[in-house]
């Protein structure tokens, strides 16, 4: 009962700090002159990915390769097929043209790039999958060219709409923390909570991971998104998605592992990485049609996610 309370709280938290959280980052954007794209891209990304960035350094610290690996690949599939295929019903989500061009490639590319050094057996059968530490590096020093990237566009995209910013900078500021906070804070207390109630059921481990961690982690990014598509923040909405894959990769893999040295991932299928892949592709076809990302699109996207999953899931 008591875990159940503990749910409970931490989805009051998460829902109201994602709320608080979107309007402070927009607030922000407005006072800084900044698209909100850029902040979607930057605040929220960044702060959406800290969940996975804390299980990550946990579970390399745990030798636990796996965990660490199906942390990065299954939030970024869920961020994409789940979290846009969901926002799309709520609003057609359009997609600027230097969206299409550059951070969406970028998202792309970041996931080739993973998928390339991780799968060493098919270049060499005598090796093992693994991502070393110079790999690690080689992820950190991709992740530099989106930083540089991030830097010139806020130089260049300014905001010139005369629309006034419903709070001064310092409480907009102020604002985003507190969203910040409650966001990770509910998602702690929302996976932790569950995982007790799993353990209680007597479901099995590998369940858990497959979905309480795997989901758990990848809330902020969900409510925050839903969020976001209510109340036409766009352009948050697709920079905290694209954003938040990026930093996955970049900085929730690539600095674990650089500190820690490398990992080898024994339970992973050569599917799980394809569908990494395509989840990318998608959301690039799905955006280049008509810069707008369709109901019928996102169903698309979700028809895909449950396939996925229940294959993972049932075989």
């Amino acid at each position: 009962m008591l875990q159940v309370i503990i749910l409970v709280i931490g989805f009051v938290l998460l829902i109201k700090g994602a709320d608080i959280f979107v309007d402070g980052a927009s607030s922000t954007a407005q006072n800084l002159k900044v698209s909100k794209m850029v902040i979607g891209l930057t605040i929220v990304a960044f702060g959406t990915s800290a969940p996975e960035m804390a299980v990550s350094f946990n579970a390399i610290m745990k030798h636990s390769g796996d965990m660490v690996l199906g942390n990065v690949i299954g939030s970024n599939i869920l961020n994409i097929l789940l979290i846009i295929g969901i926002s799309s019903f709520f609003c057609k989500l359009k997609v600027q043209s230097n969206t299409i061009k550059k951070e969406i490639p970028i998202t792309l590319l970041m996931s080739l790039l993973l998928v390339t050094l991780f799968v060493d057996n098919i270049f060499d059968n005598k090796m093992i999958n693994q991502i070393s530490r110079s790999d690690g590096l080689v992820i950190l020093l991709f992740f530099t060219i989106f930083i540089y990237y991030l830097f010139s566009i806020m130089r260049k995209n300014k905001d010139n709409s005369k629309e006034e910013p419903p709070h001064p900078l310092g409480k907009s500021l102020l604002f985003t923390l507190i969203g910040l906070i409650g966001v990770i804070l509910g998602s702690n207390l929302v996976v932790d909570s569950a995982t007790e109630i799993a353990k209680y059921l007597g479901v099995s481990e590998r369940m858990i991971s497959l979905t309480i961690i795997a989901f758990g982690t990848s809330l902020p990014e969900l409510v925050t998104s839903i969020i976001s598509a209510k109340k036409g923040e766009q352009d948050l909405l697709i920079g905290n998605i694209i954003g938040s894959n990026i930093f996955n990769i970049g900085i929730v893999l690539g600095i674990p592992i650089l500190l820690f040295g490398g990992i080898i991932g024994t339970g992973f299928s050569y599917l799980d990485l394809v569908v990494l892949i395509v989840a990318a592709l998608m959301l690039f076809i799905s955006s280049i049609n008509d810069k707008v990302i369709s109901k019928k699109e996102g169903f698309i996207m979700l028809l895909t996610f449950v396939t996925y999953y229940s294959y993972v899931i049932f075989s």
